[in-house]
């Protein structure tokens, strides 16, 4: 692709649209960016994409099957909007915490969701070409015109027209969806331009209380280290936002500024803003018991569905308890390629 152009139609290039899914035939090892060579997969495989997982009440998705163990159905996606709406309200509304220049080119949105976030940066960016990655192709299909999705998985090889491509890349919400993340950086790194911006965007998956409400709180205490033991034993580990600086510092990223943020699950705080934020986190965080539980619990650590509705209740009812002071550290960690590099 050259710089001034959107990417081919899917079917074309060897992309896998999440708009209609003509994918590519491919080994699991290959990336879904795959070259013109490669045999199409048939009609009724292209459809393949969307039979997605049932388990436990819940859909996952389809390729890669089992390779990230979060729903992808509507109620997951509610949850993914809001959470867009928290990372915004943190950051006053910015959609990152990097200084891009006036007029970024190409910009790469892994692991993308519902896609909302890179729909708003196609239109602040309506000059630059705009992706969106995701195993699931849940995204509308109502974009703007600089915009397009496509179905990939970021820990496949990335195999895009060529290196050093993007103005800035952008993640949010990785942790528990990938296995190598000294990698994943890397090859963030090889697809930047050079002088180009990485950021990554994740919250902490460890509560705290500085009062002592974890104490109080055995449902989330184990909720914690129960969710914690399984994203280790499947190979992903799910607590790892504080380690992002480091890992962009040993990719060869200069200028690595990190803001963290404290953010209060339930309206407990005195601060307005946190108040609100607050309300919303508690709301989100409600949503996420069974995002983060069921597949953990019962695929993962083999506990019973009884058990684990029980426990999903009793995490719930500790949300809503007003006594606790329980919040999550948000980190935002962003980096440059050097101009030299």
């Amino acid at each position: 692709m050259n710089d001034n152009e959107n990417p081919a139609p899917a079917g074309d290039d060897g992309f896998i649209s999440a708009e209609d899914a003509s994918v590519t035939a491919q080994d699991d090892t290959d990336s879904a960016f795959s070259d013109d060579n490669q045999s199409r997969l048939s009609t009724s495989l292209r459809s393949s994409v969307y039979a997605y997982r049932y388990e436990n009440g819940r859909t996952y998705h389809a390729f890669r099957d089992g390779e990230y163990p979060i729903p992808n159905d509507e109620e997951e996606q509610d949850r993914l909007d809001l959470l867009h709406h928290l990372f915004k309200m943190i950051l006053g509304g910015d959609l990152f915490i990097t200084q891009l220049p006036s007029s970024p080119q190409r910009i790469l949105d892994i692991g993308t969701g519902t896609g909302i976030w890179a729909v708003e940066c196609a239109d602040l960016y309506p000059s630059a070409t705009v992706i969106g990655t995701d195993l699931s192709p849940i995204q509308t299909a109502w974009v703007p015109p600089n915009l397009r999705f496509y179905v990939d998985d970021a820990e496949s090889d990335w195999v895009f027209d060529d290196v050093g491509q993007f103005d800035f890349i952008h993640a949010r919400a990785l942790c528990g969806g990938i296995a190598d993340w000294p990698k994943l950086y890397a090859q963030a790194y090889d697809n930047l331009c050079p002088g180009g911006w990485l950021e990554m965007q994740d919250h902490e998956c460890w509560l705290n209380s500085d009062d002592g409400g974890m104490d109080r709180a055995p449902a989330c205490t184990e909720w914690i280290h129960e969710v914690d033991r399984a994203s280790i034993m499947f190979g992903k580990k799910l607590n790892i936002a504080h380690q992002h600086r480091q890992w962009m510092i040993d990719a060869g990223f200069q200028d690595v500024r990190e803001v963290v943020h404290k953010i209060p699950i339930g309206p407990w705080a005195r601060d307005p803003k946190l108040k609100e934020l607050g309300r919303l986190m508690r709301v989100q965080m409600t949503q996420s018991v069974p995002s983060f539980m069921l597949a953990y619990y019962v695929r993962i650590l083999g506990h019973s569905r009884e058990r684990t509705e029980v426990a999903m209740a009793q995490v719930k009812r500790e949300f809503r308890d007003p006594t606790l002071h329980i919040y999550l550290r948000w980190h935002f960690v962003s980096g440059r390629k050097p101009e030299t590099a």
